[in-house]
């Protein structure tokens, strides 16, 4: 919710600014308003184009949706929740709609894990019954800020509507995997624990073969 507010506010401010900034002319200066949806999320974007050749923008995306993991044979539950907002400088090298891009998003996404065995089931390379196990958790995050690149297209530097899109990487690092807990009747076991935190090295090897996130969106919007 701070997070709404924050681009909300944000937006509020470039938007209020817009009639000072904004000329009725093509190739001037022109605030614009847009709606992302894409690998980054759902969200707001604003922006500033202050001639042919240079702009800024701000951006945030949200989005959430559930899934699997596997690892040495246990199927994980998944839930992901996307969640970033960040800033990006825009260049124009050919005074048109082509662009490149760099900035940096504070990133919020997170990855919950769970498992809840219905029989005995390995974890840290010895095996134990569900009621040993109870219910498994764990949570997988990336830091908390990030670099990013891309190229886009946005469009003339004009007034009215415009069609965006956008393709490039957020290089946020592999997700760190926090400790996992359990519920089961062995969860205070010092073996128990161990193999636990063998599980959770397992996992994080697989984890750290992914470091960067796709960025590919799209945007419809209105220039000012």
């Amino acid at each position: 919710m701070k997070t709404m507010w924050t681009v909300a506010v944000a937006a509020g401010l470039m938007l209020g600014a817009a009639p000072a900034l904004a000329q009725n002319a093509d190739g001037g200066t022109h605030v614009r308003a847009a709606v992302t949806a894409g690998t980054m999320g759902i969200g707001p974007e604003v922006g500033v184009r202050f001639n042919d050749h240079l702009g800024v923008r701000a951006a945030a995306g949200f989005l959430s949706g559930s899934g699997h993991a596997e690892s040495d044979g246990n199927k994980y539950d998944a839930k992901a929740r996307l969640q970033s907002y960040g800033a990006m400088v825009d260049v124009h090298p050919f005074g048109g709609a082509f662009r490149l891009s760099a900035g940096a998003r504070i990133n919020r996404t997170r990855v919950d894990l769970g498992l809840t065995p219905s029989g005995d089931v390995t974890v840290g390379e010895e095996e134990y019954t569900a009621a040993e196990i109870g219910r498994l958790t764990g949570r997988a995050a990336p830091k908390k800020v990030a670099p990013a690149v891309s190229l886009g297209w946005a469009g003339q530097n004009r007034r009215g509507f415009y069609f965006g899109a956008e393709l490039g990487v957020l290089l946020q690092g592999a997700f760190k995997l926090e400790q996992f807990r359990a519920t089961g009747t062995l969860r205070d076991d010092p073996a128990f624990q161990a193999a636990l935190e063998r599980e959770r090295v397992s996992l994080q090897k697989d984890v750290d073969k992914v470091k960067v996130w796709p960025i590919a969106q799209l945007a419809l919007g209105w220039r000012f």
